[in-house]
């Protein structure tokens, strides 16, 4: 007997996402902002679809760490702690020096030049007074590299933790724990790097961006 046609769960499916990347996106981009009370009857007139897929992508979202839930309590935007951030920040060094390094061997000149022009950009931006919270982002220093990464199943299990990993930066101390000196050594490395083709010395830098510190301890 032949499976019966339904598009129903496909299309079901496909607007759970898109809501759910309506409110990734208004979270990342601050629209909504951390701590912020999320209710169904708001986002159901905002994204003009039903409670089901609203409930599910705020489901999606909690896994991803960008929304906090408590049962009869409240649905909220998450609050970026302080004592999260290196934790944080050290996963998206493993996570996104591996993308790095797979990515860095398969990039065709025009993406080396584009990349290096981004890095430029952001090198600029803090010699300009920005910090780690400007540059360390989602639609910069790590979407860009999802983007051009060559495994698919890296970057779709990536995809589902990145952006939880990059707002737990968002913390006004992080430029205690990253000071901009220590990007603007590390930038030029890792552009460095890049540009001649290295997926070694690019890893060890995107690495050492995220305090990842390879070197022995003393006694050791």
């Amino acid at each position: 007997m032949p499976v019966p046609k339904s598009d129903t769960a496909a299309s079901r499916t496909l607007l759970r996402d898109q809501v759910t990347n309506s409110i990734r996106a208004a979270i990342i981009d601050g629209t909504l902002e951390p701590g912020e009370r999320l209710h169904d009857e708001s986002l159901i007139e905002w994204l003009g679809v039903s409670r089901t897929p609203i409930r599910e992508a705020l489901a999606s979202l909690a896994n991803e760490g960008l929304i906090e839930m408590a049962a009869n309590r409240y649905t909220r935007v998450a609050l970026p702690h302080p004592d999260e951030v290196l934790d944080a920040l050290r996963t998206l060094g493993v996570l996104v020096g591996g993308i790095v390094r797979l990515t860095v061997p398969v990039m065709t000149k025009k993406q080396v030049d584009t990349t290096a022009k981004r890095l430029n950009g952001e090198i600029e931006r803090l010699q300009a007074g920005g910090t780690a919270r400007i540059v360390l982002t989602v639609g910069g220093a790590y979407d860009s590299w999802l983007q051009l990464c060559p495994n698919p199943i890296l970057v779709e299990t990536a995809r589902k933790v990145i952006s939880g990993l990059a707002y737990k930066l968002r913390v006004e101390t992080i430029g205690d724990l990253i000071p901009v000196e220590h990007l603007l050594e590390y930038y030029p490395v890792f552009r460095d790097a890049v540009t001649a083709g290295d997926p070694i010395a690019a890893e060890l830098a995107i690495e050492t961006i995220h305090m990842l510190d390879r070197r022995t301890p003393t006694g050791a």
